[in-house]
């Protein structure tokens, strides 16, 4: 079986269509799916989602491309967390790519982030972009090994992928690690271990070959893992196992 640890399946677009979704998920082995938090007032239609469907777990985060929505405090993030479908704290992190100027303010929601993430227990979803260094330091100095997590949608070098897992992250790869000309992300699919190893659709977006340029979705995450099979020349299943029980050992909270 699959699991889609990352996708934002409360955005309108695939809302619309929940019953489809999971009929498709259904159809390509996709038993569970993390719905992932990208602001304080979408946060309920994440809930209502994960509430709604038992093989829907949720979030609890602000994501650093946006910059005029409510801030969180630690406070806050830990008080949302005792949702019961609610397994990891973000996505957080940084980019440095869509942003410009003084960015202090991302590198303290990100600070704000890990450090509920110690109160709760729980892990981090990690989103970051042309922001490596950073990203890596400040999960250093703010002991974020205490609780791991995961650098989601992964298109950093293998040394960034090295400093990650030496924290204790795992390393998740989206639709990206299908295309052709994703050559050092390729190397980077062979060479993580497979017990540090998810997958994820990142839906709405980057949808794997041979669906790219579509509305991405959870049932497609199957096309992630078969690339990266195809990469290291191994079966689909063992890439299906082996990102499976690291889901739920990771997102300790999750349940089968």
């Amino acid at each position: 079986m699959f699991i889609d640890s990352h996708c934002h399946i409360n955005f309108p677009d695939l809302a619309a269509n929940i019953d489809q979704h999971l009929a498709k998920m259904a159809e390509n082995k996709v038993t569970h799916a993390l719905c992932v938090a990208v602001n304080l007032p979408e946060l309920p239609s994440v809930l209502a989602l994960a509430d709604a469907h038992a093989n829907i777990f949720a979030s609890v985060g602000v994501h650093p491309d946006y910059e005029d929505t409510p801030e969180p405090t630690v406070e806050q993030l830990v008080e949302l967390a005792k949702h019961k479908k609610v397994v990891a704290i973000g996505e957080t992190g940084l980019d440095y790519y869509r942003l410009q100027g003084d960015l202090e303010w991302q590198r303290e929601r990100f600070r704000v982030h890990i450090r509920a993430a110690k109160i709760a227990g729980l892990p981090l979803i990690i989103h970051t972009r042309s922001s490596s260094e950073d990203t890596i330091r400040i999960l250093k100095e703010e002991g974020a090994a205490e609780v791991g997590g995961v650098l989601h949608c992964f298109t950093e070098s293998w040394e960034v992928a090295q400093a990650a897992m030496e924290l204790g992250f795992y390393i998740s790869f989206s639709g990206i690690v299908s295309f052709k000309k994703a050559v050092e992300l390729h190397e980077v699919a062979r060479l993580v271990p497979l017990d540090r190893m998810l997958i994820e659709t990142d839906s709405p977006y980057l949808a794997p070959v041979p669906f790219r340029g579509k509305q991405n979705q959870p049932a497609w995450v199957r096309h992630v893992a078969e690339s990266i099979a195809d990469l290291r020349g191994v079966s689909v299943n063992q890439i299906a196992d082996a990102s499976t029980a690291n889901f739920f050992k990771l997102f300790h909270r999750a349940t089968v």
